[in-house]
């Protein structure tokens, strides 16, 4: 009987109703144990408090530990709110970097699915300006391999990736910088050994569609929102937010804590409750 964990959130968000309306909406499997982490609270809908910080932080903090000792086998978790978790010691950039760090994880990635488009992200929580200087070949082959390994998991058969260019027109043979063809195009190379998996680099401003269209699995992206701009323009209700590459599956709803609608009965559980079911799939 597989175990899936789910942490509340932050308490004074939409998490506990969309995680409730969830688990009540559909038929799960039979065999599934779901395991509730974390203490359940007094919460003002809309009103963050450090008290709700405070217990979103410990759920998490069990939540690994859990998963650690093998209690449970995935774990699905609900928003935080990060500007109020960093007010109780939380110094991590997100729940994806928190996991990793706890579970002993160097090698992680974060990617967003949803039944229009996958996509995973070579850089995540930086500057704009930061990210030709942290785009490597080495990073990029890292992020591809995970996210190959993911999409075969998910689908069982070998997988097709579309790889963004950095650059409008994907540098246009140079013209609009030569990071697409200096480090996107060899880490292109290195990842098809031996297999040809990987495609392009693409333009970015073109790629999504035919990715949309099924001639893709996924597509690689090189910044945070080359990739979550089309995914939440398309899956905004749908999508799930996974960590590659940790030892059990993580899996959180592609949505945040929505304050200014917790409490009013309009949320909605959909995204909360495919997170769940993907963290059962992989576990």
């Amino acid at each position: 009987m597989p175990k899936i964990g789910i942490t509340w959130g932050d308490q004074a968000g939409v998490g506990p109703e969309v995680i409730e309306q969830a688990l009540a909406s559909q038929t799960w499997p039979a065999n599934v144990d779901f395991v509730m982490i974390g203490e359940k609270i007094q919460a003002c809908p809309g009103v963050p408090t450090l008290k709700t910080a405070q217990a979103s932080l410990d759920a998490l903090e069990l939540g690994a530990k859990m998963l650690k000792d093998n209690s449970i086998d995935s774990i699905a978790t609900a928003p935080v709110a990060k500007e109020w978790l960093h007010k109780v010691g939380f110094h991590y950039p997100g729940q994806t970097e928190f996991f990793a760090d706890r579970l002993d994880c160097e090698n992680y990635a974060m990617c967003l699915t949803g039944p229009s488009l996958t996509v995973a992200l070579v850089t995540i929580h930086v500057p704009l300006t930061e990210v030709p200087r942290l785009l490597t070949s080495s990073e990029i082959v890292r992020i591809g391999s995970l996210l190959k390994n993911f999409c075969e998991k998910k689908n069982q058969r070998p997988a097709k990736i579309a790889v963004c260019g950095l650059n409008p027109h994907a540098g246009e043979n140079g013209a609009f910088g030569r990071e697409d063809i200096d480090i996107i195009i060899p880490a292109i190379e290195t990842l098809n050994q031996p297999e040809q998996n990987f495609h392009g680099p693409f333009p970015p401003d073109t790629i999504f569609r035919p990715a949309v269209d099924g001639h893709y699995d996924a597509v690689l992206c090189m910044y945070h929102d080359q990739g979550l701009i089309p995914l939440k323009l398309l899956d905004f209700d749908t999508g799930i937010n996974t960590t590659l590459g940790l030892p059990k599956p993580r899996t959180s709803p592609d949505h945040g804590t929505g304050f200014d609608i917790a409490g009013k009965g309009i949320a909605s559980p959909t995204s909360m409750a495919n997170a769940i079911q993907l963290a059962i799939d992989l576990a």
